[in-house]
Parts: C-alpha cells; structure tokens; sequence
C-alpha cells in the first residue's frame, strides 16, 4: 500500500530531522570567563559590553541586528513586570530577523553555540527568549 506524504507533513517531517541535528543552544554573561566547553560565542546584544576589550569578551560573532531594538529594550528596562510583554513584543521583531535566526541555526547545526549577553538581569533578557526560540 503506497502511503503519500503530504507537503505539510513533509516539510514538518524535515524540520524535525533537521532541528534532530542541531545542539542545544547555551547562553552565559559575556562578562563570565569564557571557557573552550563554550563552543562559538556569539554575542546578542545591540552595544558592546562596556569596560570589555574584544579580547576579553572572546566573540566569535556579533549579531546586533538579533537583538531588541532600541525602543524596546529602554521600554522593558530590566523590569520584571514588564516580562511578559516584552517576550511578546521580541518574538514580534524577531519575526523581522529570519536570516539572522536562520545563521544561528545553522552555527547550531554545526556545534556547540553560546549566546553570550551583557545584562546582569540573568532571568530577564533577550538571550532567554532567543535561546528559547532556537530550542524549540
């Protein structure tokens, strides 16, 4: 009995084998020593890290372009309150930013990948809600 796959399935078939493929995305204050475990360190934050030489930071990559923009990373503010709102608001722009997700997946796909971030807020920031979107 043939069975047909339909293109839905297929490309969700696909998807899957490829995300199959790909590590587990990290993330860790770029202000932290970096370590070889780190694997690619790519930097997701619109501004240097202040007070750190490029050295330093150890960044493979810089993708400001992935990070909230300017209006909405003054608006959060590092508010826990506003959380919420701004993880919504955030996917919405990175809906805008599919090549530069597209880039981070493929880093994935060929090891291991740790976004590095300068806010001291480690449970309130754009790194978590990337790492939760290139994790899924």
């Amino acid at each position: 009995m043939n069975k047909t796959i339909s293109s839905k399935n297929l490309l969700y078939t696909c998807g899957n084998l490829l995300k199959g493929n790909m590590k587990k995305v990290r993330i860790k204050r770029v202000y932290e020593k970096p370590s070889k475990s780190d694997g690619k360190r790519v930097l997701v934050d619109r501004l240097w890290p202040r007070g750190l030489t490029k050295e330093k930071a150890a960044v493979d990559l810089w993708l400001k372009n992935i990070a909230p923009t300017t209006e909405l990373r003054k608006w959060f503010d590092h508010d826990p309150k506003k959380w919420t709102e701004f993880q919504k608001k955030y996917y919405q722009e990175l809906e805008m930013q599919k090549d530069q997700i597209s880039l981070l997946k493929a880093e994935l796909r060929k090891g291991e990948v740790t976004l590095v971030y300068g806010a001291r807020d480690e449970e309130h920031n754009a790194a978590l809600v990337l790492k939760e979107l290139l994790n899924r």
